[in-house]
């Protein structure tokens, strides 16, 4: 499974429990992973023109 899956669950709706119960190959550690990986991808430099 991909990370862009579990978001894609989560920003659903789907809570850690729903989607454990559906993949039960993921752990908690897992999707927490995949939001640390989100986090890591969204935090970038902002240029700012002057």
């Amino acid at each position: 499974m991909r990370v862009a899956d579990v978001l894609s669950l989560l920003a659903e709706g789907a809570d850690e429990a729903e989607i454990l119960e559906d993949y039960p190959y993921l752990t908690s550690e897992d999707i927490r992973a995949c939001l640390a990986y989100a986090a890591a991808q969204a935090d970038h430099a902002i240029v700012v023109a002057s």
